[in-house]
């Protein structure tokens, strides 16, 4: 019998080379997303390709309900879930003054709240079992400061720093949590985020000096999950720059970014 991986924001993009993955490996999936169209096309070429067992739930992680229902339609399934993989996640872009505050906050309930409501819902039946793996999708972003998008780093910020702490109490537990931290991924997270493909990052970015491959964010994440590790940081600029971070003065590790991010 598979084990089986949950993977959110699964239709698209990291999520989508992540479900490839799992099941690739033989590991039947639950797909979460909001649109259903996509998650029965995604189900069904899952299943055909891979011959494993795709579940699909359709919510907007947003919604306060979504992580309980999801969590709910697991149990009343008894599908016990091996591997969570908190991929779903939002970005806004430019001056907070000047962004959208309900979207922000959308946001914040997106990447920060519904990870880690669903981490909660599902880490106790890994301990009770003592067995089970956590994926975080954070951010290189997570390393430093981010102006012009501000609270989306400081939330992968805590994506990263949650992922850490967490993972320290489960020593002594065979219970693992790791964090991915890519950089730049050619997905549509870019054309969803407003005014975003005009940066340097993106511009740089597109003539291939940067962006990453979602099968390449898919594949390091998956080694690195498998492998018990801490976290994963994806990409040689990535690396640097997440270097960079512990010995440079925070002063100018914000200033790199800023130049990075402005248009």
């Amino acid at each position: 019998m598979n084990q089986t991986a949950l993977i959110t924001g699964a239709t698209s993009g990291i999520g989508l080379a992540l479900a490839k993955v799992f099941a690739k490996n033989k590991y039947d999936v639950v797909l979460v997303a909001r649109g259903n169209d996509e998650l029965e096309k995604t189900k069904a070429d899952l299943e055909n390709q891979y011959h494993v067992k795709a579940y699909t739930i359709a919510k907007n992680l947003a919604d306060s309900k979504a992580p309980r229902e999801i969590f709910d339609f697991c149990a009343q399934k008894q599908i016990e879930i091996e591997i969570l993989a908190n991929n779903a996640g939002i970005a806004t872009y430019g001056k907070f003054a000047e962004t959208d505050l309900p979207q922000t906050l959308t946001m914040l309930d997106l990447n920060i709240r519904a990870l880690t409501e669903l981490t909660g819902l599902f880490l106790p039946a890994m301990l009770k079992r003592n067995s089970g793996k956590i994926l975080n999708v954070a951010s290189g972003a997570a390393f430093q400061p981010g102006p012009l998008w501000a609270v989306y780093a400081a939330s992968k910020a805590y994506i990263l720093s949650f992922s850490l702490a967490i993972r320290n109490e489960l020593k002594g537990t065979n219970v693992f949590m790791t964090a991915v931290c890519p950089g730049s991924v050619k997905t549509n997270f870019q054309a969803a985020t407003k005014g975003f493909n005009q940066t340097k990052l993106i511009k740089s970015g597109t003539k291939g000096k940067f962006m990453l491959k979602p099968e390449e964010v898919a594949q390091a994440a998956f080694k690195g999950l498998m492998k018990n590790r801490p976290y994963v940081v994806i990409g040689f600029i990535n690396k640097l720059l997440a270097f960079g971070s512990k010995i440079l003065p925070v002063s100018l590790t914000t200033a790199v970014s800023r130049w990075t991010l402005e248009k």
